[in-house]
């Protein structure tokens, strides 16, 4: 029997084990259950995460009787999660337990019981091997020591046990700090293959989107590794046995994804994504960790998108710029065209699907038959070669972390083992805005060396914000590493309930609670309360993000693509890379080169600041001959005179010019001001009491208050760039040019398919010449602010006015961004006259639990969040025409074809969305004009003010 106190009343009571036996059972009858209910799936069992199933197979090992116990062991041993899940604790318990004898279990020796310590990477194990080191025994002493040698994912508490027993003169303690000093942990790593051989695999031609590895529908699954893998190439069965045909041919290669003619993974970073692609096609990480794959290997004829080429890193993986079709050139060297004036492209080299080709990762080349295709070194950089070795990035981070301390408990400097940081300092020149962003935040570089693009830099990390459909990943992540607490270094961090906020069904009400809980243990602010204190707030994470960044010098990482601040720099990052910031408060990358964008001329009256967004990747692509000089780099863009809400329009789009970021230059009073607007924001997320015990919220407003006075005093004016840095392409938009409304198009019919789906496509309004039809419109997400809403208010009344009445011959779906917003509207009277011609209104006391499918022709005023731009809950009719001021043009994103017709996401600004919905399609200049007379629309004047240094 087992003696238990009463923690209210003090009162012993005894608990039979009978009864816990029957509750053991109970919790591995119901995973018994379950792994049949997977089994009809075509699924394996799922990974075990939690104590109490753990605990009931230990239960079950330790009676031989037992009927379940074979099939318990090989849970035990190779299907429970490692890192700080509650399941890893007990498993690390009970090896201990074996260790030390006290428990005796024939298919799991000491020897066998390290091993599985060995791949559990940190947290509980670590604990445990610390306690086996520290204990009497000279031979376990001795395994544990072996271990620990081999791992990396150490924290302060177990770093701190470590030098505690240095500094009481323990000698194997003593041996082990020198051995991570000279981080044998990394060096004694097998190298890497001088030679990979691959099969290539195309999955598509265009530029290949993260939806058709990881759709935005499934987020749901993510952290279900096994069963998001089945959604691979928007669950095309015909594409998976293909692969899958593939890999059988040739067992001895790996397979090399390929978006032919287009970029890999546009759109988001999509951890999902490369989990899928790795589970297909990588390498399993550990033989005990079950659908944890790394490695994949994948490639476009434009490269990689650069946020998921990060997330590549995180995995180990290689990814690589074919350039296999080039432009056509003629005996001058211009480029051919055709007749619609596009490049003509030629093939250099064939990677259609099946073709063998050889990786050499010490001559950096990729051949075929052995002759050398094209150069790949910039897949295979020194730091990359690493994260090959190691297994993924965040091993090389936290080796580092762990030879820093071991180095300075030792007294010594730090033996040059890892990469050389690469150190670009050009004197005499002069520094963009970003370089000086990093060279401020920036962590072990050379003391007082100025550093410019191209320099490789570990930057402390200001901001971090997770989203809740990678959210419950970047959690899985933190667990893995053993993290438990939020870096003390990171300034704020954020989770968000914005990507399921349209429709609270059962899969959000068993996922997002849980996570909220997780990462409001953790240290982050979080949307929902988990003792719901406070009310739900499903805010756009872009959004809060953008408030809560107070310091136009910050580095703000973010769990999706639109990361892109309007003060500082912000990049969209993993969930891997987001977790890696929230434990360390640092990020490491190379700093980009920019790209500088400047204003000429004035907007005509009726024309949107969206137009001007996207005349700038138009402009931009007819200046330098159809090519992006955007992509992957940074866009540091002299807007001036835009506060934070409107300038965040340009900054956001930026992900779909393939930027890698983008830098807002504001001048001194233009910044002061969207500073005051933040600190309003914030106070009212405190006034909400969303504040946490670190009392974060607070200390962002005392920052911004600090950051205000410095730029009133002259201490330290607003951010800008230097009179002589060096950029790799200037651009200047030409705004006299922009004489109409600008649309993004899919051109979903263009017989390049590789054409299709792009952002690159902007067309005037008079080219649809006023007769496109228009089935749905989208006013919502991260584009859209406050004067968005205002201007569909002010447009309602106007076209009443004028016609007497306000009837829509398309749906109308209106989603603001934030709750602030709609706050804001119903204190100035906007959001009376949106109830006005409304059919439906959210109500948060009884949210939506059914994805809405159909439409009726009105205006639907849906609860703020991401809604149809996220395309995992919400979606148009398939086969309709959508037009939105979201970000997504992808297929399948916002709608999906029909039999009869392809669907289409056309992109523009809220006026013209919301003239398309009254006409039921798109208007022609002459009724643009009309509906917008006196309306204040989002307006931007170029500053008069040379905003360089």
């Amino acid at each position: 029997m087992n003696i238990k106190v009463c923690s209210l009343t003090g009162h012993i009571f005894v608990v039979s084990l009978k009864n816990e036996r029957l509750s053991h059972m109970n919790i591995y009858e119901d995973y018994i259950k379950e792994i049949e209910e997977r089994k009809a799936q075509g699924l394996h069992p799922k990974p075990i995460d939690g104590a109490k199933l753990t605990s009931a197979i230990i239960a079950q090992i330790k009676d031989s009787s037992n009927p379940n116990r074979k099939d318990s062991l090989n849970f035990f041993i190779y299907n429970t999660l490692p890192g700080t899940t509650s399941a890893a604790g007990v498993k690390a318990e009970f090896l201990k337990e074996i260790i030390l004898g006290e428990s005796v279990v024939e298919e799991i020796t000491p020897a066998f019981a390290f091993e599985q310590l060995s791949h559990m990477k940190g947290g509980p194990s670590i604990k445990v091997l610390i306690d086996l080191l520290l204990g009497n025994d000279a031979d376990i002493t001795a395994e544990a020591a072996k271990v620990l040698k081999t791992q990396v994912f150490l924290y302060d508490a177990d770093t701190k046990r470590l030098e505690d027993a240095y500094k009481a003169g323990n000698a194997i303690v003593k041996e082990i700090i020198e051995s991570y000093a000279q981080a044998d942990f990394f060096t004694k790593l097998p190298e890497i293959d001088e030679e990979i051989e691959i099969v290539t695999f195309i999955a598509g031609e265009g530029d290949i989107s993260t939806d058709l590895l990881s759709p935005g529908a499934d987020a749901h699954s993510r952290s279900d590794r096994e069963l998001h893998g089945q959604c691979l190439f928007e669950h095309n069965k015909e594409m998976q046995k293909s692969l899958t045909a593939l890999k059988e041919k040739h067992p001895d290669k790996r397979v090399m994804l390929i978006a032919e003619k287009g970029t890999m993974g546009v759109g988001s970073s999509r951890m999902s994504g490369v989990n899928n692609v790795a589970l297909w096609t990588g390498v399993q990480a550990s033989p005990y960790v079950p659908f944890i794959n790394i490695a994949p290997i994948i490639a476009g004829t434009n490269g990689i998108s650069p946020i998921f080429l990060t997330t590549v890193g995180v995995t180990g993986g290689i990814g690589i710029d074919l350039k296999n079709w080039v432009k056509q050139k003629d005996a001058e060297g211009n480029t051919v065209v055709n007749a619609d004036g596009e490049p003509i492209l030629e093939q250099t080299y064939s990677v259609e699907t099946g073709t063998v080709l050889t990786i050499n990762t010490k001559t950096k080349k990729l051949y075929k038959d052995g002759k050398e295709l094209i150069d790949i070194s910039t897949s295979l950089t020194p730091q990359k070669v690493e994260f090959i070795k190691a297994g993924g990035s965040y091993a090389v981070v936290f080796g580092k972390k762990l030879q820093t301390f071991a180095a300075k408990v030792l007294g010594i400097d730090i033996p040059q083992v890892y990469a050389t940081a690469k150190e670009i300092s050009v004197e005499g020149q002069g520094l963009t805005a970003v370089e000086k962003i990093f060279n401020k935040n920036a962590v072990g570089t050379t003391p007082g060396k100025i550093l410019h693009a191209g320099s490789d830099v570990r930057v402390e990390v200001n901001i971090v914000g997770s989203q809740d459909t990678t959210g419950l990943m970047t959690s899985q992540e933190l667990e893995m590493m053993a993290a438990t607490i939020i870096s003390p270094i990171v300034d704020g961090a954020y989770q968000s309930g914005c990507h399921t906020a349209s429709v609270w069904d059962n899969k959000s009400k068993a996922n997002i609670p849980k996570l909220m809980k997780f990462m409001n243990d953790f240290g982050l602010i979080t949307a929902r309360d988990p003792d719901g204190k406070y009310h739900a707030m499903t805010d756009v994470i872009h959004k809060v993000l953008n408030d809560i960044t107070v310091d136009d010098w910050a580095i703000i990482i973010g769990g999706d693509s639109h990361t892109r601040m309007s003060k500082g720099v912000a990049f969209g990052a993993d969930s891997g890379t987001v977790a890696l910031a929230l434990a360390t408060g640092e990020a490491t990358m190379p700093i980009p080169q920019s790209v500088k964008v400047t204003f000429k001329g004035t907007m005509k009256d009726y024309m949107d600041f969206r137009d001007v967004v996207h005349a700038t990747q138009s402009q931009m692509l007819s200046q330098f001959g159809g090519d992006n000089v955007f992509q992957g780099r940074i866009i540091e863009v002299h807007l001036g005179t835009l506060t934070a809400d409107q300038a965040f329009t340009f900054t956001d789009w930026t992900a779909e010019m393939k930027a890698k970021a983008s830098i807002c230059i504001s001048e001194d009073a233009t910044l002061i001001e969207s500073l005051e607007i933040a600190k309003d924001r914030i106070q009212i997320m405190i006034d909400k009491g969303m504040d946490n015990k670190l009392q974060v919220l607070k200390g962002l407003i005392a920052i911004a208050n600090k950051r205000i006075a410095e730029i009133k005093s002259g201490e330290k004016p607003a951010l800008t760039p230097d009179a002589n840095a060096k950029y790799f392409a200037e651009v200047v938009i030409d705004l006299d040019k922009i004489e109409e409304p600008m649309i993004a198009d899919p051109d979903v019919n263009n017989e390049d398919v590789s054409k299709r789906y792009t952002h690159d496509t902007i067309r005037p309004l008079s080219f649809y010449g006023g007769t496109k039809k228009v089935d749905l419109g989208f006013v919502g997400s991260c584009m859209v602010h406050k004067g968005d809403m205002k201007i569909l208010a002010q447009m309602l009344k106007n076209i009443e006015a004028q016609h007497g009445k306000v009837e829509f011959k398309a749906p109308l779906v209106v989603a603001p961004p934030t709750y602030n917003i709609v706050d804001e509207l119903k204190a100035e009277g906007d959001w009376e006259v949106l109830q006005k011609y409304s059919g439906f209104e959210f109500d948060d006391n009884e949210p939506k639990g059914l994805a809405r499918t159909k439409y009726e022709n009105m205006l639907y005023l849906e609860r703020p969040g991401c809604n149809l731009c996220m395309g995992n809950q919400e979606k148009a009719e398939p086969g309709d025409t959508v037009m939105a001021t979201s970000t997504r043009l992808f297929q399948g994103r916002v709608v999906k074809d029909s039999s009869e017709k392809k669907g289409e996401s056309l992109l523009s600004s809220t006026p013209v969305v919301v003239l398309s919905t009254v006409l039921g399609r798109t208007p022609n200049l002459a009724e643009y004009q009309a509906a917008v007379v006196g309306i204040n629309l989002t307006k931007f004047k170029p500053s008069s003010k040379l905003l360089v240094m």
